[in-house]
């Protein structure tokens, strides 16, 4: 058996695990409570507390959600519910005195937003449009490369003997000579004076010269 859906007159959202304290974040929840969307985010924008910041975020889900889903106004909805559950905490700790330990306890809340039109009207629900069915998944299709022509065959012109010519080949262009000293004659390098070659006898030694020791006989002891 088909269950018929029930008609749908509320928008929700909801934010789970976040970190905050449970009793501070109803503090916020109940100051936006039944009124409309334009007045609870002028309260959550000046309100001090950090839990509001959270709690803004949540509503501006729950807004997007009703313009998305069902197509209607924002700022033309009323905060029907907002509420707060606990969620697990977090257990730390830290050192005292004489070798104790204090437990920090780090608590988390479920925050959830409930939107619905003032006369209490039913949401309509948009149809989603059937999304485009997927590429087939495969290869590109790559540009054909273009076949290398084949190159024409050269000439040949047969002699009278029967031998065939080569085809002759490209002569490269040849550089330009650098042009030549307009002067006419080249200078010719001036050669270096030789260096005089000293003479034996005008070689002198500064050092004096070692006497050579006579040797000792027998005779002469």
């Amino acid at each position: 058996m088909a269950v018929a859906e029930q008609e749908r007159t509320e928008v929700r959202a909801e934010a789970r695990y976040v970190r905050a304290a449970p009793r501070k974040a109803q503090l916020v929840a109940e100051q936006i409570r039944g009124r409309t969307v334009p007045e609870a985010r002028t309260i959550l924008a000046f309100m001090t507390r950090d839990a509001a910041r959270d709690v803004e975020k949540v509503l501006n889900s729950a807004v997007a959600n009703a313009e998305q889903n069902h197509g209607l106004i924002g700022d033309e909805l009323v905060v029907s519910a907002a509420f707060v559950g606990a969620g697990p905490t977090l257990k730390r700790w830290r050192a005292r005195a004489r070798g104790r330990v204090a437990r920090i306890r780090k608590r988390t809340c479920h925050i959830t937003v409930r939107l619905a039109q003032p006369d209490g009207a039913v949401i309509p629900v948009v149809e989603a449009t059937p999304a485009a069915p997927p590429a087939e998944e495969g290869k590109p299709n790559r540009a054909q490369r273009r076949k290398a022509e084949p190159a024409a065959a050269p000439d040949t012109a047969e002699s009278e003997t029967g031998a065939e010519t080569e085809p002759e080949a490209e002569e490269k262009p040849k550089r330009a000579a650098k042009p030549k000293a307009e002067t006419g004659e080249e200078k010719p390098k001036p050669k270096r004076a030789a260096k005089p070659k000293a003479k034996a006898d005008e070689k002198t030694d500064d050092k004096p010269k070692r006497t050579t020791r006579k040797k000792t006989t027998e005779e002469d002891n």
